[in-house]
Order: C-alpha cells, then structure tokens, then sequence
C-alpha cells in the first residue's frame, strides 16, 4: 500500500512537473518553437527525468552500479514509457482535437498521464529495475 501511494504521489508530482512544463513553454518560447507539439515534448522531457529519479529511488529502491549502469537503465526506463507516452499523447491530443480548448487539453493530458503511468509501473517492475542475481 505505501508503494501504491507514493508512486501516485510521485506521478502527480511529475505530472505537475509536465503540465506546468507546457504551460511555461507556450509562455516563453520564442517562435516557431511556441507550438502545442513542442510544448508536449517539453512537458514530457521534464516530468520523465523528474519520475525516473523519484522511482528509482523510493519505489524501486535501486542503486545503479555505476553512472554508465544509470545512463542504460534511464533509457531503458524511457524506452518502457514510449508506448505510456504515446497514450498520454494521444488523449492530450485528442482533447485538443475535441474542445480547442487549453484546459480541456491539459485535462486530456492528466487523464492519459494517469493511465500510462498505472501501466508503466508494470512495465519497470518488470523489464527496467530488476535485480541480477549474485
């Protein structure tokens, strides 16, 4: 149980982390890099560095080897939350498409964020944070 709430924990964090992310970039960035497509790569860039850390050490409670070690697991790590991305990206993408509508996208985001991070959590049990034997 306390695996389960701090993982929700540390994905809302990061997912306040991407929204506020988007929300930034479409504020900030200069033109033509101020667009919805770029904001989303943005926002998923920074809440995944935030989530990889948080996971790695509280709810996997991994120790990489060596920087190499953690350099190969991040991306393995991300390379497990391509297809979680494309879900998030895809109810994002689908609220923009539906409403036109910043908030209404923004919702479509937690919405699929909150679905791929459920699945991710089997994916790096699974294949990411695994323990080689002794």
């Amino acid at each position: 149980m306390r695996i389960a709430l701090f993982y929700a924990l540390f994905a809302l964090a990061a997912t306040a982390v991407n929204i506020a992310s988007q929300a930034l970039w479409l504020r900030f960035a200069p033109r033509p890099l101020d667009t919805v497509a770029a904001s989303i790569m943005a926002g998923t860039l920074a809440g995944l560095a935030v989530k990889y850390a948080l996971d790695k050490r509280y709810i996997f409670c991994f120790k990489p080897e060596n920087a190499a070690h953690d350099s190969r697991l991040f991306m393995l790590y991300s390379l497990m939350g391509i297809l979680t991305t494309l879900v998030f990206w895809g109810a994002e993408w689908l609220f923009e498409i539906l409403f036109r509508n910043d908030f209404m996208r923004y919702l479509g985001g937690v919405i699929g964020l909150g679905i791929g991070y459920a699945a991710k959590y089997h994916l790096d049990k699974k294949f990411v944070f695994v323990r080689q034997p002794a």
